[in-house]
């Protein structure tokens, strides 16, 4: 037998997209979380219902790590149509769990692998004949089972599994558990263990944590942050953070005396009239939101820009996909954070939050909201599809203890103790003016709201320094934000090379430092979760004589917008890596061309 190799390696199951593998997949998961081993679950399917090949990473690690990993060391083969592709990416000394009337031949016939045949479609005709359609869903329960078998994961552990994923519906659980042992019983008498692979019940390691989806998380916050109205188009991958919000909002927001739902949500007849209304409510007082995706934030340009001029707040989540156009609906990038930046026709600069994991998703939901009101502006959330649709291990999330940050708003009150007020001056020298919310009751209260220009009173004007007066408020506003956004994190101990990235990329990085130590080379780190950047963003690229940009899209967009913000003399200071393919980033991205970078030899000029 070779060593054992025991919590450390990634299982990918090759399926048929609509052929219920995602029940069983997160049963696997599941079960192995629950031996207390830390798991990262990815989701690779395509954009068609039903037909094309899908595939589901678990990545079973000790060390906690969440991001992607490009090695596959056991193979769960259930897709004659991908047979050949799925052998050739297992790597060397990994094993492939397979279909029995899959042919060894050829490439898929490799002397370095451990073959396991299972025939899983005989399995399932034998005992699941009067199943109908649930047959080939109850196929893939046979899969966990033997892999159960194999990967020593207790039958109980598994059945706790199911219960998790079917809740309270016993019949399912007792269902599936027969599928699943069924496929334990053919491992143990079929099968003998000739792998490395195994998995150790671990003490601690998931304590306390939970599987969330970061959509779910950001639905909560809005929940939490005090929203009252959602406008929404589907959109994947956003459909589910509208859904999640309404599922919360009929449970926790519903008028005790006559049952109905106390807060406004409407499916939209497109993303350019849900804007529409979110404005609409911010203009009348409300918290109001919507989510989309990169097609539906092009649609939302006009309004955005309305909102930024007009000043009005409004919250909208971009779970973020590949594009350009409708481009891969069912891939991950962060293609939209330069468009997302400056959205909208003219001189446009927004706040844009870019949460990480899900307790940022969740957390920074509801300062999207109290940024709303404080800046009367859009702010712009940037998820994408990994964070948004995958599930993640999470601690609990914490509930909020602060109040709701409603800004400058001016009452009766306030108006009777003040001469005169405009809804467009600058009082305070921030950029901020005050504003008055309709049916407020005081005779001064009412001004007109324009997306014309404007003065200071909100009179309307065509004068040339009314205008440039008007944007240079609003260019002061965005330099208040900066030290008003969430500040980035900083990881920094003096070295002279450093990261920064966003988002998810976050992940990467994590596993990438680590393996960047290993190869003797240390790096600092800093973490933008927000634009406009931080003054901190300046001075952490002061400190380091290379920086290098890591994100999820073709053209360095955070490279190119720090260039244009920072310093000229820090502008050679960095260095772009980026990743577009469609999947989630993995460490060997940003390990590969750094290490290259940086034992390159030395150029002297003369």
């Amino acid at each position: 037998m070779p060593q054992r190799t025991v919590n450390d390696f990634t299982i990918r199951v090759a399926t048929v997209n609509g052929s219920g593998s995602q029940s069983s997949n997160l049963v696997l998961t599941n079960s192995i979380f629950r031996l207390g081993i830390p798991v990262a679950p990815k989701n690779v399917f395509p954009s068609n219902i039903e037909g094309l090949p899908t595939w589901f990473d678990v990545r079973v690690t000790s060390k906690g790590y969440r991001c992607r990993t490009r090695d596959v060391d056991v193979l769960v083969a259930l897709n004659a149509a991908t047979w050949q592709q799925d052998v050739a990416g297992v790597k060397p000394g990994g094993v492939v769990v397979h279909e029995a009337t899959y042919p060894l031949t050829g490439e898929t016939q490799r002397e370095d692998l451990t073959y396991y045949a299972v025939p899983f479609n005989a399995l399932a005709k034998e005992h699941f004949s009067d199943k109908g359609d649930l047959r080939k869903y109850l196929m893939n329960m046979i899969y966990v089972g033997a892999l159960a078998h194999l990967l020593e994961i207790p039958a109980g552990v598994v059945e706790e599994g199911l219960r998790a994923q079917f809740r309270s519906k016993a019949s399912a659980v007792e269902l599936n558990m027969k599928a699943v042992t069924i496929g334990i019983e053919y491992a143990r008498e079929h099968l003998e263990k000739r792998d490395k692979y195994y998995l150790e019940r671990m003490s601690g390691k998931t304590d306390g944590y939970l599987f969330m989806e970061g959509n779910r998380a950001a639905a909560l916050g809005c929940l939490m942050g005090g929203c009252t109205v959602a406008a929404w188009y589907p959109i994947t991958p956003s459909s589910s953070l509208c859904e999640y919000f309404i599922q919360y909002a009929d449970k926790y927001r519903v008028d005790k005396e006559t049952g109905d739902r106390n807060v406004a949500i409407v499916q939209a007849e497109d993303e350019l009239a849900a804007a529409g209304m979110v404005f609409g409510a911010g203009w009348a007082g409300a918290r109001a939101m919507t989510s989309t995706s990169g097609p539906g934030i092009s649609l939302m340009a006009e309004y955005v820009g309305y909102g930024y001029y007009a000043e009005v707040p409004g919250v909208i989540f971009d779970v973020q996909r590949a594009g350009p156009s409708t481009g891969l609906p069912t891939r991950t990038m962060q293609g939209d954070v330069a468009f997302a930046y400056t959205l909208s026709h003219g001189d446009t600069k927004h706040i844009v939050l870019l949460p990480a994991t899900v307790r940022e998703a969740y957390e920074l939901a509801m300062d999207a909201f109290d940024l709303a009101d404080r800046l009367q502006t859009p702010v712009l959330v940037l998820s994408d599809l990994d964070l948004g649709m995958n599930s993640w291990l999470t601690k609990a999330l914490p509930y909020p203890k602060k109040p709701f940050d409603r800004g400058k708003v001016l009452g009766a009150d306030d108006l009777a103790s003040m001469k005169s007020w405009g809804r467009y001056r600058d009082v305070d020298k921030d950029g901020i003016p005050y504003r008055t919310l309709p049916g407020t009751k005081h005779s001064n209260a009412g001004f007109f709201t324009r997306g014309t220009g404007h003065d200071e009173e909100a009179r309307y004007s065509e004068q040339p320094e009314v205008w440039q007066r008007g944007l240079d408020r609003l260019l002061r506003k965005l330099e208040t934000a900066r030290t008003t956004v969430p500040a980035p994190v900083v990881d920094e101990k003096g070295r002279n090379v450093a990261i920064i990235a966003y988002g998810t990329t976050h992940h990467a990085v994590v596993e990438a430092r680590d393996k960047l130590h290993d190869a003797g080379i240390d790096v600092d780190y800093l973490r933008v979760r927000a634009l406009p950047l931080s003054p901190e963003v300046a001075t952490f690229v002061k400190r380091h004589e290379r920086v290098y940009v890591v994100e999820q899209n073709r053209d360095g967009q955070l490279y190119g917008i720090l260039r244009t913000e920072l310093p000229p003399h820090l502008i050679g200071r960095l260095e772009s890596i980026r990743h577009y393919n469609g999947v989630p980033i993995d460490a060997y991205v940003i390990v590969d061309p750094l290490l290259e970078a940086e034992r390159a030899p030395a150029v002297v000029a003369e």
